[in-house]
């Protein structure tokens, strides 16, 4: 008698994943059968070869498998150990064209044919399009800026090495520098100049992060103004792009950028535009990240952001928000609660004190930590509206969340607030009714 084996004694070519009233179909089953010849396989993944170059060792990669290779530090060819460069690389058309076939004659199997790759930049090439934006930039020809912008956009998103290799002959710098040459523009609706600056911010998305030289050419006063207008009347692609690339500027955390950008007109109230009414998610996410670091960097950008409505506007977009959202939004109140204007605006809203005892858990350290600096900032003064902002703490849960934050593990300035606002909670707690908040269901929205 013969005892079948055990999953242990198994071959592992043969341990398959058991899936209860799931059946492969006889397409999938047939292409496991079909045993796919060495040479076609790329030596680093050992998976079917799609777009295959051989290095100057003579050995033959997927394109894609080396590529990574070489990312990750190596220098060298992985079987000959020989050195080994990208610009090195040859298309191997004669091995493509056999794995083609081969897909073909095995069609009926279930093998998906191997579909020809597009040729990849080469260093001349990136620089004829480069040159393209540049020299229709010093025309001024708007039109002309943006179907060569799109050109480079497109032709960066195609791989990984035709991004870097634009990226090295200066496809920022000059996609800036045309940028800068059509600020002052009008920008409304549709038109050519617009269009124009939607193509070139959207294609500098694609080259992040910007050098200095690019920063500075899209912080000068002019593009500014005409970031803060694309924002304000350009098509909605547009407005997104402009705040990513926006979030690009601010994220340097360079003091001199900041302060050209706080002092833009019309630039705060912009970025609470872009949270009131959605372009985008990401766009949303870039406007509040931009906020972030203008509040960090200057009072002044966090009094304009409160008299402009960003208190109730973040909030507001609290309530509901993704774990990313929360953490940008909660590092963007808490930087205008910085100033009395913030304070003032908070402490008048009836959600902020909720909504803050609800995210201190269950989102991320990073949203703890400012969930509870901002509540902190609106507890921890003496007069009438602070004490209110602490008897609404404690009704929401809060002295129970904080106990629960401090026994499970927290440091630096998070721990000491968190203590400090269990000091100053504990002496409102005989006359304040404890509840634990879990939604929003009972409350009055004032919008």
């Amino acid at each position: 008698m013969v005892l079948p084996m055990s999953r242990a004694t198994r071959p592992a070519s043969r341990l398959v994943p058991e899936v209860p009233l799931l059946r492969r179909s006889k397409q999938a089953a047939a292409s496991e059968e079909v045993a796919v010849p060495a040479h076609f396989r790329c030596p680093i993944s050992l998976e079917l070869m799609r777009d295959p170059v051989t290095a100057p060792t003579g050995i033959t990669y997927d394109r894609e498998s080396l590529e990574g290779w070489l990312a990750r530090g190596h220098t060298a060819c992985p079987v000959t150990g020989r050195p080994v460069r990208l610009a090195d690389l040859l298309p191997n058309h004669a091995t493509r064209r056999m794995i083609q076939d081969w897909c073909v004659a095995n069609r009926a199997r279930g093998v998906e044919r191997v579909p020809t790759p597009r040729v990849p930049l080469g260093e001349a090439d990136a620089a004829d399009a480069v040159a393209e934006v540049s020299s229709a930039a010093r025309r001024r020809d708007a039109a002309a800026c943006g179907v060569a912008a799109a050109r480079a956009r497109a032709l960066g998103k195609e791989s990984d090495q035709n991004r870097r290799c634009l990226a090295a002959a200066g496809a920022a710098r000059a996609l800036s520098a045309a940028f800068g040459c059509l600020a002052g523009e009008r920008v409304e609706g549709a038109g050519a100049v617009s269009g124009a600056m939607g193509e070139i911010l959207a294609a500098l998305t694609v080259f992040f992060p910007l050098d200095d030289e690019a920063r500075s050419c899209i912080a000068s006063p002019a593009s500014l103004k005409s970031l803060v207008s694309v924002m304000s009347h350009g098509e909605l692609a547009a407005r997104a792009s402009a705040a990513i690339v926006l979030r690009e500027l601010a994220s340097s955390a360079n003091p001199h950028t900041l302060d050209a950008v706080s002092k833009t007109p019309g630039m705060c109230g912009v970025l609470v535009g872009l949270v009131r009414n959605p372009v985008s998610l990401q766009a949303t996410k870039a406007a509040l990240v931009t906020a972030y670091y203008l509040v960090s960097a200057s009072d002044r950008a966090a009094a304009r952001l409160a008299e402009l409505g960003a208190v109730p506007v973040v909030v507001e977009l609290l309530v509901d928000a993704d774990k990313g959202t929360s953490e940008k939004a909660l590092a963007a109140l808490d930087g205008v609660l910085c100033v009395d204007a913030g304070l003032a605006a908070a402490r008048a809203h009836a959600l902020v004190v909720p909504v803050l005892v609800k995210k201190m858990f269950r989102v991320s350290d990073m949203a703890t930590e400012f969930a509870v600096s901002a509540l902190w900032r609106l507890c921890r003064a003496s007069e009438a509206g602070a004490a209110a902002c602490r008897a609404e703490a404690l009704r929401v849960g809060a002295f129970q969340k904080l106990l629960l934050l401090l026994q499970v593990g927290c440091v630096g300035v998070t721990k000491e607030r968190a203590s400090e606002l269990l000091k100053m909670l504990n002496g409102s707690r005989g006359s304040v009714e404890c509840i634990e908040t879990v939604d929003f269901k009972g409350l009055k929205r004032p919008f």
